[in-house]
Parts: structure tokens; sequence; C-alpha cells
């Protein structure tokens, strides 16, 4: 049987033209790409010419700028939304409004920031306000802060102020202890612009719901601020009972959700135009200066150990012989008081010399006797603000006028400080709180009773420190005393009279 020759593996693969050998598989050939381009180089993938790149490259070109023309055209041909018109309020704004004043009551403090005036006469306060002592507590700025420029405190009935005239003339946020120096008692001329922007200030707090408005109040605009969105609601003045007739002079009040105000801006008679902002956040426990009663305390009964105290005072004082003292005190609207001198609880004796800010070159030397006041007037060149003590002994070339005791706050303040030393205070007693006064930690404890309250601060060793009377100008005046021994304090000689003998003192 024959058998096959087996193929030479070195023999060349016939061809279509070799005879009558088999035919190779077709292999698929992928169609040519977009644009009649061929197979690339792996023969699966279309590749793209030079010519096409081009092409696509200038579309996208062109895509880009009409899209940027488009856009240019549409931002020069928009116009915003024509805002929502004035209109009457709604129930819940109205209810909102009605109750702003008594929301602030009840929230007690906010930080505040006015502005009041144009130009030149522009002023700026920064601070605080409590609507629950009420009081005040303000940095004063600004050109048009005037005599008032420095630290600024107030309840509605007094004010006390602290002069910087060489602040910077910006407002800044007033130290939250404040200083214990300088204060004074201040009276604002008739029609100052300060007048009714405090007013407005205390106004802005009530402890009921103001009447719902009616017809007068509208709602304007909401708007976003500081502390989130608040509507904007115009209405009547706070606490007033109508609205101004014409609708500019009408108060705007920027009102959140929770009838919490943020915003007021209204025209005020004197004062223009004023802005408030309220920080509703920024609410700390405000101190009073010592002119306005010092911070609040938590008044309850004496303790065993205080009663006491009280009533070993006059002990503890006699053996102690006498105390140099200083005096701080706003008796009138401008009368501010400050003194220095010496006061003998052994011989019922006290020695003043007392300097009035308003006259810093006269100074009046206050003698306390067993027997009567005398009074002198006397020039000086010292600092009024601090004053020396009087000279010794009272100097005789000078005219002294008696007078009867109590016939003033100073005088009644002494008195009762060299009471203290020949019996206990009588009346009932109410520790106020506890306080600290030259780094010695002192009650303050407040007799009640008389004409007018009386406090003594006593230390822990029961000696008395400090005797606050409260004044007719509802401040309180101090006389400070540092207990221990004293130089002798006679009595004033009268001046010889023309024929060399001593002339009669006369008397107020």
């Amino acid at each position: 049987m024959e058998t096959s020759p087996r193929p030479d593996p070195t023999a060349t693969p016939p061809t279509a033209r070799s005879g009558p050998s088999r035919a190779l598989p077709a292999v698929a050939v992928p169609p040519p790409g977009p644009g009649g381009a061929g197979p690339d180089d792996t023969g699966l993938l279309p590749k793209v010419t030079a010519r096409r790149r081009r092409h696509l490259l200038a579309m996208l070109g062109l895509v880009a700028v009409l899209s940027a023309v488009g856009l240019v055209l549409g931002l020069l041909s928009w116009a915003p939304e024509p805002p929502e018109p004035a209109r009457a309020l709604t129930v819940g704004e109205a209810e909102r409004l009605a109750a702003v004043r008594v929301t602030n009551y009840r929230d007690l403090r906010a930080g505040v920031h006015v502005t009041f005036g144009s130009d030149e006469s522009r002023t700026e306060l920064v601070g605080w306000v409590d609507w629950s002592r009420p009081l005040l507590y303000l940095d004063v700025g600004g050109p048009g802060a005037g005599a008032e420029r420095g630290l600024l405190q107030a309840t509605p009935t007094v004010l006390v102020i602290r002069p910087d005239p060489w602040a910077v003339p910006t407002a800044a946020t007033p130290p939250l202890v404040p200083p214990t120096d300088r204060w004074r008692l201040h009276d604002l001329p008739d029609g100052h612009a300060l007048t009714p922007v405090l007013k407005l200030l205390f106004d802005l707090a009530a402890d009921r719901t103001d009447p719902i408005p009616t017809a007068d109040a509208r709602w304007l605009a909401r708007e976003t601020l500081t502390a989130g969105s608040a509507d904007v609601l115009q209405g009547r003045l706070p606490g007033a009972a109508t609205a101004p007739d014409d609708l500019e002079d009408r108060p705007r009040y920027w009102v959140d959700d929770d009838a919490r105000l943020h915003r007021i801006a209204v025209r005020l008679p004197g004062a223009g135009a004023v802005n408030v902002d309220l920080k509703r956040i920024d609410r700390p426990t405000l101190r009073p200066v010592d002119a306005l009663g010092g911070r609040p305390g938590l008044p309850r009964a004496l303790t065993a150990a205080e009663r006491t105290r009280v009533e070993r005072l006059p002990q503890r004082l006699r053996a102690q012989q006498g105390a140099t003292v200083t005096l701080t005190a706003s008796v009138g609207r401008e009368t501010n008081l400050r003194g220095a001198g010496w006061l003998s609880w052994a011989r019922r004796t006290g020695y003043l010399g007392v300097a009035d800010l308003g006259v810093p070159q006269r100074r009046t030397l206050l003698w306390r006797g067993p027997t009567g006041v005398s009074r002198a007037q006397v020039s000086a060149t010292d600092d009024p603000e601090k004053p020396g003590r009087p000279p010794l002994p009272p100097p005789a070339k000078t005219v002294w006028k008696s007078e009867r005791a109590g016939a003033d706050e100073v005088a009644v303040l002494l008195d009762a400080a060299l009471g203290v030393g020949r019996a206990a205070p009588r009346g009932t007693a109410v520790r106020l709180r506890e306080d600290t006064l030259a780094d010695r930690v002192v009650d303050v404890v407040e007799l009640r009773g008389g004409r007018d309250p009386v406090r003594y601060w006593i230390d822990r060793d029961g000696l008395l420190r400090r005797i606050e009377l409260r004044t007719g100008a509802a401040t309180w005046a101090q006389l400070d005393l540092q207990p221990g021994r004293v130089p002798a304090l006679p009595a004033p000689k009268p001046a010889p009279g023309k024929n060399g003998r001593p002339a009669a003192a006369s008397s107020r």
C-alpha cells in the first residue's frame, strides 16, 4: 500500500498560481473608518487623519465662541425682578411687631451699636443695654461726641460719664469691668442729641406687649442680616400711641420670625437719623459704677456672724482711734466732689479738704467737731480729682463759717462715719452682697428705715472700710476709710477782726 510523502517543512507554501493546492481562509478586514480612513496599526481601530483633527478642533472652538457670546448677551439683557411692593401687615407680622419690646424685656440684655448725626456731627455708641435694671454702659465716640467722649453709664434718670478727650475718634467696646475712678454726674443741656437716643434705647423694652398695630404699620421687605433673615416692618415709635404722619419718619424694625429685634432705623427730633443694631448673643451681666450703686447682689438677712460684726463696730473703731479718709460724691447735676482728710472716733472729730471738679482752683475745708461744723474757702493748685489732705493746723488767716449739722450730703456722710464709732447702726439691716475694696473682702450691709439708706462696707475683721449714702441726686456718695492712728485735729481759730479780736463766725 502506497504511502503519501511527508511534506517538506522548508518548502515554500503554495500560492494561488502554484497549482491545485488548498487556499488559505480569508481574514476579515474592518471597513474603512469615518471619512475613509483605513485601519490603524493594529488593524482593529480606525485611524483619524490630521485633516479630521483640524475639523474637530475648529468645530469645538466655534461652539465655545457661540456659548461665550450667548452668555454676554444674557448678562447685558438681564434685569433683577422688581422688589415686592410694600403692603399691610399679616396677622402674624402684626403680632410679632407688637411683641418686640416684651421680647427684649425677657431677654434682659443685648449689645448695641448706635450711630446718629452726619459728617462732623456723627456720634457713635458701642456697648450694652440692660433692660432688667435698667442700665446703659457705652463708649461714646465719633467726631460729634463732644464733652461726652469716653465712657458713659446711665439709668432712665441719672447719667454719669468718664470723659476722655484724648480717646481715639472711633468708639470701641468698653471694658466689661468699668474703671473705678474719674466718674462724674453729668447734665446734658436742653436739646442735646444724646438725650432722645438714650431714651430710645430704654424704650425698646416693656413688660407687656404693645397694642396690635393697625393700618399705620406696613411690611417693606425681607432681608438677610448676619444673625439671619428678618422682615423689615414699619410702624410706631417704641411706646408711642400713634405713628408719625410722614411715612419717612416712621421707624423701621428688622424683626425675625421669633419676634426678636435686630435693627431699628428712625428719625428723632434733635438727633436726626438714628440707626441701632442689637447684638442679641452679646449679653454679659453689667456692673454699675459705684456712683450708681455698684454691682447687683442678692439681698438677704444677716447671719449671726454678720450681725455680731455690725454690733461690735463701735468698740473696734474706737480701738483704732481714727482713720484716713477719701471722699467721692456726686451730689448735684454739676456738683462732683472729691476730698481727703482724717476722722477721729476718740475725739469725735473730722477734718476734710474738698474739691469741686467744676471749680478746680478752690478748696473747701470742712471741720466737724463735737459742738458743730465749720467751713472755709481756700485756693488750691493740686489735681481736683486727687486733692491733698487739708493743712494742719487749720489756717487761722481765713474766714470760717459755722453751720448746722447735716447741712448737705457730705456733712451727713461725715456724721454717719463718726456716729458709728459711738453706737452700732440702727434699722433694718440687709446684706446686699460680698465685694472687695483695697484687696479686702467685705460684706456690704444696708441699713434701711431712715431718711436715706446708708451702706456699711465691713471687712471680715469687723472694721469699717467704706460708708455710702444715697444722695438727693439718686447717686451714692462714698467715704473710704483706712483705720489707724491719725494726727491731732485741733479746732480752727476764727480770723481776728479789725480790732484784733476774733471775728464772730457767721452761720448759714
